[in-house]
């Protein structure tokens, strides 16, 4: 619902006005001073002003209102100011607008009209905003994360859901494959915040044994374990009015779930070995590769932590959705690569950019960056060849194995397992006889 705020020095007008605003559906504040108007913009944001020109008696040129309105911009201007007075002219009109004014109406005003002006204005001044905010968070994602390239279609709606939830405290959880980005989206979440200044705390539940699971979350005390030699702050604790982003979250035991969701509804928690109840202000982002509402469904994870976790979630596509990416990616990670290994190399060959556009990229954009990686190490020249990449699909599979180490072969069998799968962790995991820490282990190990 949209707040207005009306200013005129006659209580029978603010009265008129806020009942036929308020007929349209609109919340209106009344002020009756151009210093009340100042006085309220600095309190609260609003959707739309409108306001009179004229307040000193038997002055009818408009000028204190006229006066006011760039300084009214320079506190926000995308807020609409749509003026009006008893003593219209065209160049008093002309006048408010070229100082910032959006409209201008003449008293006494015509109710359609009046409520068609604050409609449009009101949706232009939206739109506005959103255009922004969205700006704001390509130039600071680009900038801050360079990783996080995304100019693809499939990609937009989720640098919109980033730069409208980021500026909240709600619960984020993030969704999408493996190596799809969700830790720099988390990073994104929590540099566009208010709570930005504080570092963001990072704990990956996948590799968390359950012996040490409540250690690491909520510390513990000396003496509380053999090994607990001092006091030490866990990651809620250290995360205090700042970003905890737990990733891997469907890994939790089902028997540590519990003290999670008391956390998370509470903000309280008591350090292992110690009775003492602590408080900690934490925002909560999450991750996973997981389906958890199959994982709800199967009796893994509690329905009631889900809907905690979840009150904001942004999935991401994977690579192979988002194609127009791979090449604006693939050129980010030759910049980042080649300065690191202080390489001139500035381009790929053509033949070499269609491979990358024809790869189906299991392990998504974490698989290209190391693709990236050692086709720097491998190129001879200025450009990076089709053979540099080691993703030549001209041989059939068992060839390919011949020549292979025995860890590269590890790490196909897993890309393949994690192709047929479409990136399902858990899945890929069972058909490979892996538990699901194991499987998580070599994914780190071969940067999938």
């Amino acid at each position: 619902m949209s707040r207005i705020l009306i200013a005129d020095d006659q209580t029978d007008v603010l009265e008129a006005l806020r009942i036929l605003l308020k007929g349209e559906g609109h919340q209106t504040d009344a002020v009756t001073s151009l210093a009340g108007v100042t006085q309220a913009l600095e309190k609260r944001d609003y959707s739309l002003l409108l306001m009179d020109l004229n307040y000193t008696r038997d002055t009818t040129s408009g000028q204190e209102g006229l006066d006011i309105i760039p300084k009214l911009q320079a506190l926000d201007d995308t807020l609409p100011i749509v003026v009006m007075t008893a003593w219209a002219t065209i160049d008093l009109a002309v006048e408010a607008m070229k100082r910032g004014a959006r409209d201008f109406i003449p008293k006494p005003w015509d109710n359609e009209r009046l409520v068609a002006v604050v409609r449009t204005q009101i949706e232009l001044a939206g739109a506005l905003r959103k255009g922004r905010r969205l700006e704001a968070a390509n130039q600071l994602l680009r900038g801050n994360i360079p990783n996080l390239i995304a100019e693809s279609p499939r990609m937009r709606p989720v640098l919109e859901l980033i730069s409208r939830v980021a500026p909240s405290d709600a619960n984020v959880l993030i969704t999408g494959e493996n190596g799809t980005g969700k830790g720099l989206v988390a990073r994104a979440l929590h540099a566009l915040s208010n709570r930005a200044s504080h570092s963001m705390i990072t704990v990956n539940m996948g590799g968390l044994s359950e012996g040490v699971f409540e250690s690491e979350l909520f510390g513990h005390v000396k003496g509380a374990f053999t090994d607990a030699k001092t006091d030490r702050a866990g990651r809620f604790e250290l995360a205090d009015e700042s970003t905890l982003f737990m990733d891997e979250i469907a890994n939790i035991p089902m028997n540590q779930q519990a003290k999670l969701l008391r956390m998370i509804e509470t903000g309280e928690f008591e350090r292992v070995g110690s009775s003492k109840t602590l408080h900690a202000d934490v925002r909560i982002v999450s991750a996973t590769n997981a389906n958890l509402h199959e994982e709800v469904a199967a009796g893994r994870f509690r329905q009631d932590l889900l809907f905690r976790l979840n009150t904001i979630e942004i999935p991401l596509p994977p690579l192979r959705e988002r194609r127009e990416d791979i090449m604006l990616l693939a050129n980010s990670f030759l910049r980042a690569h080649a300065a690191r290994y202080r390489k001139s190399i500035n381009a790929f060959e053509e033949k070499a950019r269609d491979v990358l556009m024809q790869h189906p990229f299991p392990g998504n954009v974490r698989e290209l960056d190391h693709v990236i990686e050692r086709a720097v190490l491998m190129a001879q020249g200025q450009q990076v060849k089709v053979n540099d990449l080691g993703l030549t699909s001209g041989r059939d599979d068992s060839t390919r194995l011949e020549d292979m180490s025995l860890e590269e072969v590890e790490g196909f069998l897993i890309k393949k397992a994690l192709s047929r799968f479409d990136g399902n962790a858990r899945k890929a995991a069972e058909a490979l006889g892996l538990s699901r820490s194991a499987f998580y282990r070599r994914l780190q190990q071969h940067g999938l």
